[in-house]
Formats: C-alpha cells, sequence, structure tokens
C-alpha cells in the first residue's frame, strides 16, 4: 500500500534544503518503526516522494508526500509514530492510504497558492494587484540552458488577491509550466514601481486538476 501523508515545514525551518529535509524523512521514517518499502539493489533507499520540492526560504502549511509500504498500516498511527520521530517544525498533519498503482503526487501536481506575508510596507503593490492582473501579457525573463530566455508569465497566475496585508497567488505548478514566487514578486514589484520588500513565502495548499487539494486527489 502506499500513504499519501500532509505535512507543514514551519518559517523557522525555511532555510532548509529539498535534499537536507528528504534526508530528514528518511532517517524520521526508519526511526519511527513503520513499515516502509525499500528499492531494490546494491544502495536500497526508502520509496518516498515529496511532491514538490519547497524554495530556500519558503515555508509550507499543506504540503505533500507518498511513502510505499510494505504491508498495510493504520493511518492514524502512521501519523503519531512519525511525529514522534520528526524535529520541532515539521509535522504530519494526517495520513490516507492509496493502491499501489495510484498516480503519485508529483505527477498529479497541476497549481499551488502561495502567501506572501510582509516584512516591511507593500501598500504599493498591494494596491496594483488588480491592475496588474489586468493585462493581456507579462513579459519577463528566466535562465534556461540556452541562456536568458523571454517568456510571458501571465498565463501561469491564476489568481491574486489581497487578504488581511498578505498578498494570495494561485499559481501554475505542472509539466505545462511553473511559476517561480519569487519570480511573481519581483515583477509585480517593477510593475508598481517600487524595489521588493521584505516578506515571507508560505506555499499554503498544493492542487491537482480542477483544483482538487492534493491530498484527495
Amino acid at each position: 500500500m502506499k500513504m499519501r501523508a500532509v505535512y507543514s515545514v514551519s518559517k523557522r525551518l525555511r532555510h532548509v534544503g529539498h535534499l537536507d529535509l528528504m534526508r530528514l524523512m528518511h532517517r524520521a521514517l526508519r526511526r519511527s518503526g513503520i513499515p516502509v518499502a525499500y528499492s531494490s539493489g546494491y544502495n536500497p533507499h526508502i520509496l518516498l516522494s515529496l511532491a514538490a520540492p519547497l524554495n530556500v526560504g519558503m515555508a509550507g502549511e499543506r504540503e505533500v508526500m507518498d511513502v510505499q509500504l510494505s504491508e498495510d498500516f493504520n493511518e492514524q498511527n502512521f501519523v503519531n509514530e512519525l511525529n514522534n520521530s520528526l524535529p520541532e517544525g515539521v509535522r504530519i498533519l494526517s495520513a490516507s492510504s492509496r493502491e499501489d498503482k495510484h498516480p503519485a503526487a508529483m505527477s498529479q501536481l497541476f497549481a499551488t497558492q502561495i502567501r506572501y506575508d510582509f516584512l516591511s510596507p507593500a501598500d504599493s503593490i498591494l494596491s496594483n494587484v488588480d491592475a496588474f492582473m489586468q493585462r493581456e501579457s507579462i513579459m519577463s525573463k528566466r535562465k534556461s540552458k540556452k541562456g536568458m530566455v523571454e517568456y510571458d508569465m501571465r498565463p501561469l497566475i491564476y489568481a491574486l488577491s489581497v487578504k488581511e496585508g498578505s498578498l494570495y497567488a494561485l499559481l501554475s505548478l505542472s509539466s505545462q509550466g511553473t511559476l517561480k514566487p519569487a519570480s511573481l514578486i519581483e515583477e509585480l514589484s517593477s510593475f508598481a514601481g517600487v524595489s521588493v520588500p521584505h516578506y515571507i513565502a508560505v506555499r499554503t495548499a498544493l492542487y491537482a486538476e480542477k483544483l482538487i487539494p492534493l491530498e484527495e486527489a
């Protein structure tokens, strides 16, 4: 069986890189006593997959991972045992079982919601959100294997809204296109004619197609 788990990474641990987070999860799973499945071969490893890497500097409120198990295991026991082995700042929030052949969470990704919590004044940016979204195209540049290339980020922004002083962005996160949260805030700041304010980005949700929460897909 496969267990799909929802977990959080606190702001305090937002500078932990993806590979370090993977190692942390591997160690916790080994210590927990949960009957995890291992790959075959000379150097077997736990069959664990995080749906989407968190950018360094970003916290996550509802991250998703798949863990392959060698035998059936109670969902709540999975949550409890793994939490007992994890450090402060990483928590398992829920877990639900899947059949072995169920698509990997990573392959089901469609979109993500990002919340920008500003640590310095951002009124000029927030007041320009509506005008920014009314543009038919938003041309920007990003690095590629061939150097800097121009692209239109507008189709990758599904929604932008302001709530209680924070900016919420629903962004594409799929094989069809991905927009980095930092690129969006840089472009929005440029549009508003101000420098990028200090902020902490928090990924609040991951979605499959039709905006189904990934943990339910």
